[in-house]
């Protein structure tokens, strides 16, 4: 059988930036635990949390779970948080799914830099490392205002970092940033935050040279940000989910069955329940049976 575990928050209200779980037998119907509270909270830092995505390495099976410190619920707005923040990685760690240690800060953004914003994060088996990406605010020299970019480093342990480097940059804003492998080759689906449209790229190495492949469906759909990718169960086809943020729905999920042919189709609203919170910028992850049954019967009491 599947099973997956969707880690995210729910807002800006009381308690909503804040770690929760779901879980699903198909990746399309959604079954958030803790009756919809949170499982884990940030009590460092800003004391809340956003974009939260989970890895595992895959040979020490050891589950990483990193997040943005940030908490809009405190009042300081969204200029403060683009070019003032908190500069750090909010990191768990569990070998399980259900005991987690941390939280831990980690300061990766560059000097000068907003948030650390949708942090992410690819295990490379050459480099026997992960590569850790995400977005900020940045002005280099000469220019009038700051730009969204995509900046990266490599960690073993989510303790230590390299220096961090900038990965993606474009004329317009850049952010949200999400990398899957598949057939041996990385894709790459970011959102152009001034189009407000999902941009899909391919590459046979995660800092190599990516090109753009066009899709009809993402370049038609306007007003979403935050996208996942996960396969679905078969083993052929994916998942791709993204927040239409602009009409306040949720996500919205599509099928994917050509990568570098850019073929995606939404699907129909029967088709996916996302469970009774409204789900925000999250991360999606492929577990075991023996994982799942864990997670569904642990009662996560805080």
């Amino acid at each position: 059988m599947a099973a997956y575990l969707f880690v995210h928050f729910i807002g800006e209200q009381k308690d909503g930036e804040q770690i929760y779980f779901s879980v699903s037998r198909d990746g399309l119907h959604w079954t958030d635990l803790n009756e919809g509270r949170p499982v884990l909270k940030s009590t460092i830092g800003t004391k809340g949390v956003r974009d939260p995505f989970v890895v595992k390495h895959p040979d020490m099976g050891m589950y990483y779970l990193i997040a943005t410190d940030l908490r809009i619920e405190a009042g300081l707005g969204w200029e403060a948080a683009q070019y003032r923040a908190s500069r750090d990685l909010i990191v768990w760690e569990s070998a399980d799914l259900v005991n987690w240690s941390g939280p831990r800060a980690c300061t990766v953004g560059i000097e000068g830099a907003g948030c650390v914003w949708a942090p992410e994060a690819v295990y490379d088996r050459q480099k026997d490392s992960f590569f850790v990406f995400w977005a900020s605010m940045t002005r280099k020299p000469g220019e009038a205002e700051g730009r969204q970019r995509i900046y990266a480093a490599w960690t073993k342990d989510f303790r230590e970092f390299t220096e961090p480097f900038l990965y993606i940059e474009k004329t317009q804003h850049v952010i949200d940033t999400t990398i899957i492998e598949n057939g041996g080759r990385f894709y790459r689906i970011s959102k152009d935050e001034t189009s407000k449209c999902l941009i899909l790229e391919a590459c046979d190495t995660l800092t190599g040279e990516f090109r753009e492949i066009h899709s009809d469906t993402l370049s038609k759909l306007f007003g979403v940000e935050g996208p996942e990718c996960y396969p679905l169960p078969g083993g052929t086809d994916w998942c791709l989910i993204a927040d239409r943020f602009a009409e306040g729905k949720g996500y919205l999920p599509m099928r994917v069955t050509d990568w570098e042919k850019g073929q995606i189709t939404i699907l129909e609203e029967a088709e996916y329940d996302f469970g009774r919170t409204k789900k925000r910028h999250g991360g999606v992850m492929p577990i075991t049976d023996e994982a799942y049954e864990a997670l569904v019967k642990h009662p996560f009491s805080r």
